[in-house]
């Protein structure tokens, strides 16, 4: 059995690991073409008003991390 010390230790882990890939996206997130300017991102540009929305960016990112999270759990 686990102790209670060993499940803090797995998760200021992973937590830190999910930091660190979050820091990289936001360091170098601009350099990647595609994230952000996909078929079906929502961006709306008026005079004095900017809407942008990027849905299918939200939805293949969240379609990676949750294949991600399914390979961490085997």
């Amino acid at each position: 059995m686990l102790s209670e010390f060993q499940h803090v230790g797995r998760f200021l882990i992973f937590a830190g690991i999910i930091i660190i890939i979050l820091g990289l996206f936001f360091l170098f997130g601009d350099k990647i073409p595609f994230i952000g300017k996909l078929p079906g991102d929502i961006y709306i540009k008026k005079k004095n008003f900017t809407f942008y929305f990027p849905i299918v960016t939200s939805i293949i990112l969240s379609l990676v991390i949750s294949l991600i999270l399914y390979l961490f759990r085997k």
